[in-house]
């Protein structure tokens, strides 16, 4: 069983542990960016000798580090979440820089038959005809599973979608369980659909898809100002922009 409290205060020693050691950026970050910012952050710290706690996880997650007032440099959140944040005085005025977007996307197992999600009815009865539905543990919250969960109350069936759920960490391991055999489907952020034994089927169709704008920003507990903003100056050069589209993320319309 999952004890979302136990794995807050564990994190939040892991990064104030971290504090001690000199040079060490501390970073959290929702797991829709974590292979895309993780592969960056690899270069980063070749190309500068700079080293990092670098912890990803669901909203849920993120917002009790935050609230806890844990030692951390940088957070990398939706724009949801970002928001409120910054509502609560949290972040550091002027810190924030949005870095792309991204939509939902259902995922099958490699070989399955690819199902034909153009339209809302198309993914309301491949919801219903699916044996089994993998999202993120509710208890942990998660952009992917909210929306889920609102569009099929929409729909009329989250009771439905609910006996069919396979609860996962998070995208990566929805997809995972895919790819196990464990869940038929799993709907996710496209960003998280990577590895092996599991592939996008199709985004959601266009009446339901939900864009999701991630940013980074410095929370005002961060002892390392610079530090991060040389980190965010990176992650958005244009150098890195091929990255970034790579992995199906969208430019933010300015």
């Amino acid at each position: 069983m999952f004890h979302f409290k136990s794995a807050l205060i564990g994190i939040a020693a892991t990064l104030s542990a971290a504090a001690a050691n000199a040079g060490e950026l501390k970073v959290i970050s929702a797991g829709a960016v974590r292979t895309v910012i993780g592969g960056m952050i690899d270069d980063y710290t070749r190309k500068t000798g700079h080293q990092f706690a670098f912890v990803t996880g669901p909203t849920g997650m993120l917002r009790g580090i935050i609230a806890m007032g844990a030692d951390v440099d940088l957070i990398i959140a939706s724009g949801p979440l970002m928001a409120e944040l910054e509502a609560t005085g949290k972040i550091t005025p002027g810190s924030r820089v949005d870095l792309g977007r991204i939509g939902l996307g259902v995922v099958i197992r490699n070989g399955a038959a690819v199902p034909t999600i153009s339209t809302p009815e198309d993914f309301k009865q491949l919801l219903i005809k699916a044996e089994s539905i993998a999202y993120t543990d509710p208890t942990r919250g998660g952009t992917s599973y909210l929306h889920l969960m609102k569009v099929a109350e929409q729909f009329g069936i989250a009771d439905v979608v609910t006996k069919k759920g396979v609860h996962a960490t998070g995208g990566d391991d929805a997809v995972d369980k895919v790819a196990q055999g464990k869940a038929e489907i799993a709907v996710v952020l496209i960003s998280e659909i990577h590895g092996t034994g599991a592939k996008l089927a199709a985004p959601l169709p266009d009446a339901l898809q939900l864009w999701t704008v991630y940013s980074a920003a410095i929370p005002a507990s961060s002892t390392d100002v610079a530090g991060a903003r040389a980190l965010v100056a990176a992650l958005t050069g244009p150098a890195m922009r091929e990255r970034w589209t790579a992995a199906g993320w969208q430019p933010v319309a300015k």
